[in-house]
């Protein structure tokens, strides 16, 4: 039988903190929350491992962020104890229990209902009570709880759409990876005004996020 609470601390020393990731709350939060509970059965076992952990089928497929890519996102976003998240395609809601120690109140948006139901019964069986899970469009955003201090995105796009941008408050922060599927940058966007300017973080290659694919064009 695994140790889970092993796997956690291996993950965190391993994982987080050799690379950087400084902010003792953002380390807290990795530490107290069970990850092996936001994945199938199937792969409990290598729920701390460092790589990202397929959670649902589909095109494209989903996955749980690798540890390393997910705490320094994390920790790029500077979420405050009083700050309103977004947090863009929560998968099973493992994002969602994470950001939700470190933030006031999460706003988690998923597209797929049995996520979305799945993750909704989780956070609510762990007693995550400053989190809701709501459906619908991912690059949509939930603009009637906006505007939000934070903008959390579980995954490579292209670029951030217009939507996304006009649901962040002056000031507000978003993160996301964005690339074309073979090599992306994590990325931190700031809203100043009518102004909306990002610099690059770090390397990250992970998987697209529904809705934000690169769209395929014909060759002639």
């Amino acid at each position: 039988m695994t140790d889970f609470a092993a796997a956690r601390h291996n993950m965190v020393e391993s994982q987080v903190r050799i690379n950087s990731v400084t902010d003792r709350r953002v380390i807290d939060a990795l530490s107290a929350i069970p990850r092996e509970r936001f994945v199938p059965q199937s792969s409990q076992g290598i729920a701390y491992m460092d790589e990202d952990v397929r959670i649902a089928g589909g095109k494209p497929p989903r996955f749980l962020m690798e540890p390393r890519v997910f705490a320094k996102m994390v920790q790029l976003a500077e979420i405050g104890p009083e700050d309103l998240v977004l947090d863009v395609g929560c998968g099973t809601g493992y994002s969602t229990a994470v950001l939700a120690r470190l933030a006031g109140t999460v706003v988690a948006l998923e597209c797929d209902e049995n996520l979305a139901a799945s993750a909704g019964a989780t956070l609510s069986d762990l007693g995550v009570d400053n989190a809701a899970v709501l459906p619908g469009a991912l690059t949509e955003g939930c603009a009637k709880q906006a505007p939000y201090d934070v903008i959390f995105i579980n995954g490579m796009i292209g670029s951030v759409p217009d939507a996304l941008q006009n649901q962040l408050r002056d000031g507000g922060r978003l993160v996301a990876v964005v690339g074309d599927g073979i090599s992306g940058r994590a990325r931190l966007y700031v809203r100043s005004g009518e102004t909306f300017s990002g610099r690059d973080a770090f390397d990250a290659n992970i998987g697209f996020l529904p809705g934000f694919e690169p769209v395929e064009s014909f060759v002639f």
